[in-house]
């Protein structure tokens, strides 16, 4: 414990991750000071965010944006810095403290590998970057003296109840799902299923990727994946439960039978500060639990059949080697085809079952080969959008 302020790199600032972060940040009573802060495109926010937060950096990796906004308000002591080198060179500025990675998508790879690299304490809100490349990031994690602290709800959840045991008394984890919009539809409605609908996430507020990908369930065949590399998880030891509430964010289940759960109301906040101050645990903002109330918890069994997404998130984690990358690349592809209007909601995951059945599997990829597929799931959900 110590009373030492904490720097933080927050990446992806302008996104509801970010966002939520410097509100805990900004909640904190100067425990944690943000000193970086990025974004790609959506400048005239981050400006904002910077006259507010007062950072000794504002990173744009996107040069033409950067370009077009008026920076003139920037606080002294505020420098500007342009282009996705440079964010990996601050993410390992020795100031920084924690990284707060929160840049949606396989876009926020490279810096967090960086910071990683530099030995960094990373919160991890991407979970692509495990998706993508987790046996070569838990790697160099343990090569640099890194250390990964999840952010995403269900996988904190998890991490948190794992404090009740020892790790080799783990019998399983269990994710738990909203379920989406669309958990009671049949595969008949899921076929004409407009882009209106898939937005209208009932409990959580998320960004349009990440809510298309609750409503597929993606997101929940992505957090398969991340937990098998995060917690280094055998794939029969990862669960998915539907639990339409969204207060009990993930359990786990010790050999002897005791099940321990992270319950609170959906709010991103008390993940993000977790990681933020672990282990230490402060008052803070996020939403509380009202016990004065009646409080109805539900679970269910998740369907495959009608979402199956979850049995390709389970065929990726066990195989490994290069499904990662081309699996979260064909998916991000296929939703901004659907956003787009171009692809239909029910072949979004067979669009992606279709790129990983023809893509050169290697058990063994370097970083390079994870990016180079990158492109080339991309180019081949193109192809099957225009068929």
């Amino acid at each position: 414990m110590t009373d030492r302020v904490t720097d933080i790199a927050v990446l992806g600032s302008t996104g509801s991750v970010g966002r939520s972060t410097l509100a805990v940040i900004a909640a904190s009573g100067g425990r944690l000071r943000a000193v970086a802060l990025s974004a790609h495109s959506r400048t005239a926010l981050l400006a904002q965010q910077a006259v507010e937060c007062r950072p000794r950096f504002v990173v744009v990796t996107d040069g033409e944006a950067a370009s077009r906004q008026d920076w003139s308000d920037l606080p002294a002591g505020t420098e500007l810095v342009v282009g996705p080198k440079a964010l990996e060179e601050i993410v390992a500025r020795v100031e920084i403290d924690v990284v707060l990675a929160a840049i949606v998508g396989s876009a926020g790879l490279r810096s967090t590998w960086a910071a990683i690299a530099a030995g960094k304490m990373i919160a991890l809100a991407n979970k692509e970057t495990l998706v993508v490349a987790g046996p070569l990031v838990m790697d160099l994690a343990a090569r640099r003296g890194a250390r990964i602290l999840p952010v995403d709800s269900e996988h904190s959840a998890v991490f948190q109840a794992m404090q009740a045991g020892r790790r080799e008394d783990v019998r399983r984890i269990v994710l738990t799902a909203s379920g989406g919009p669309f958990r009671n539809h049949t595969s008949e409605q899921l076929a004409h299923v407009t882009i209106e609908e898939a937005l209208a996430h009932p409990t959580w507020d998320m960004g349009p990727k990440i809510t298309i990908d609750s409503a597929t369930m993606m997101n929940k065949a992505l957090e398969i994946i991340e937990a098998r590399w995060l917690f280094q998880l055998d794939v029969d030891q990862i669960e998915v439960m539907i639990h339409p509430q969204s207060m009990v964010h993930s359990m786990v289940e010790f050999v002897d039978g005791s099940v321990v759960a992270q319950l609170s109301p959906p709010d991103m906040k008390l993940p993000i500060q977790y990681a933020l101050e672990y282990p230490r645990r402060s008052p803070g903002v996020a939403e509380r639990m009202d016990w004065r109330r009646n409080i109805e918890l539900t679970f269910e069994p998740a369907d495959a059949q009608r979402f199956p997404a979850l049995e390709l998130g389970r065929e990726v984690a066990r195989a490994g080697g290069t499904t990662g990358a081309v699996l979260n690349a064909a998916n991000e592809a296929a939703v901004a085809g659907f956003l787009k209007g171009e692809l239909a909601f029910g072949d979004i995951v067979p669009a992606c079952r279709d790129v990983l059945q023809h893509h050169d599997f290697d058990p063994s990829p370097t970083l390079d080969d994870l990016i180079r597929l990158d492109g080339w799931a991309r180019q081949e959900v193109s192809r099957w959008v225009c068929t």
